[in-house]
């Protein structure tokens, strides 16, 4: 790639700096890596379980014992892994609809989900679709204060619902707004402070954040824990799925709604897709890290270009996001735009605005994968409103994820 001596300099510098932020990010996968092994190890994972199943899929050894890793890996009782949940939104569809009945309240003290969840939600203005508010659950939520959870509102909010609020609701990452991810041991804290004062299920929208610490918020005291394994758990090899992992309970529940009441997870064919999702699983911690690092250079790049960035280069990462916030709809244009010409799939196409499924405003998407909208890959977003932010994620491979980057800052430049 041919730079300017402007961006030639910052790219060397930027590798530079982030040596010793590196190599925390090595260190948490490394200990990842060897709970994955372990759990393969413990479970005798054999070439006989990556056959697939047909028809009812009973007796598919690969798939319960895929089950049974994801539940020791995340630090949970109990979990399921399925190719053909189709995303991470209703992945957790799946798991509010199993834990909710009417006149429940589900609380979110995160504020608003992320945008796609909210025709889940449903409210008086958008009813009749089968959302969670047709069924006579209420919603409500607590806005976070200063980038934390405020436990004050949160405490005046359960006992305002008092036994009604059956689930309470935290997003780990930022969504489309812009303050700071939860760790995982952060989202415990707020476990046991919920579990205090409520019997609610205590549920996590773990997307983008899997094997991003040493442990999970199922390890912390979470519930149940819900992801895409086109984000982070499929190390960017599963063609599609997702998971939710937690407590026997919560989980059986959960697979009640995924099949059928009284069957769950002992059925579902696998039809050729185990082979994948049992080397993405040992891929993920390992590409995870990738998709940190990707974002901590693409940090450290568009804060030295002038742009606001979060997180900050330099501090613990908690999931794969970094958003880069232009202030202009140009900007957030040409970055996406950059990113795709900087990507291994369909490099020659120039993303347009478009009024995708479940969200508000246009949104611009760049994602330039091998499998479609795999955001652990390259992938970069945002909606068409002030202030114009980029959400930018993945890098199977730092290498690939760099050069990426500097194709988006050769484009916002101009050059």
């Amino acid at each position: 790639m041919e730079l300017s001596q402007k961006l030639k300099q910052l790219d060397e510098q930027a590798v530079k700096k982030l040596r010793p932020v590196f190599d925390k990010i090595d260190e948490i996968s490394q200990k990842n890596t060897e709970k994955v092994l372990a759990s393969f190890k413990n479970h005798r994972v054999s070439d006989s379980m990556f056959a697939g199943s047909t028809g009812y899929g009973y007796t598919d050894n690969g798939r319960d014992t895929l089950d049974a890793i994801y539940a020791d890996v995340l630090g949970a009782e109990a979990a399921f892994c399925r190719h053909n949940i189709v995303n991470g939104t209703q992945a957790i569809s799946i798991g509010l609809f199993g834990l909710l009945r009417p006149g429940d309240v589900m609380l979110s003290i995160t504020g608003r989900p992320y945008d796609t969840l909210s025709e889940v939600i449903g409210d008086k203005t958008h009813n009749g679709d089968g959302s969670l508010y047709d069924f006579g659950v209420k919603y409500d939520d607590v806005e976070m204060k200063d980038g934390k959870i405020d436990y004050d509102a949160v405490d005046k909010k359960i006992k305002e619902h008092g036994e009604k609020i059956k689930v309470i609701f935290v997003q780990r990452s930022k969504g489309y707004a812009v303050r700071p991810t939860l760790s995982a041991e952060e989202i415990g804290e707020a476990a046991q402070f919920c579990h205090k004062l409520s019997n609610a299920y205590f549920v996590v929208d773990n997307c983008y954040g899997t094997f991003c610490d040493l442990s999970e918020p199922t390890h912390y005291g979470a519930d149940m824990i819900i992801g895409s394994l086109i984000k982070n758990a499929g190390g960017g090899l599963a063609n599609c799925g997702g998971y939710i992992a937690g407590t026997k309970r919560a989980v059986e529940l959960a697979s009640y709604r995924l099949t059928t009441v009284g069957i769950g997870t002992e059925v579902g064919a696998t039809i050729g897709e185990n082979r994948r999702m049992f080397q993405g699983l040992f891929m993920a911690p390992h590409t995870v890290a990738q998709a940190k690092k990707t974002a901590a250079y693409a940090s450290y790049i568009f804060s030295h270009l002038g742009y606001d960035v979060e997180p900050s280069w330099d501090v613990d990462r908690h999931d794969i996001i970094q958003t880069v916030t232009f202030g202009t709809p140009d900007g957030l244009c040409n970055f996406c735009r950059g990113i795709q010409a900087g990507s291994p799939v369909d490099a020659f196409v120039v993303p347009e605005p478009w009024a995708m499924p479940g969200y508000d405003d246009p949104v611009i998407m760049a994602a330039g994968t091998f499998v479609s909208g795999a955001s652990i890959e390259i992938s970069a977003d945002g909606p068409l409103r002030a202030p114009y932010t980029a959400y930018f994620q993945g890098g199977l491979t730092f290498e690939s994820g760099r050069y990426a980057i500097l194709t988006a800052a050769k484009t916002i430049l101009g050059e």
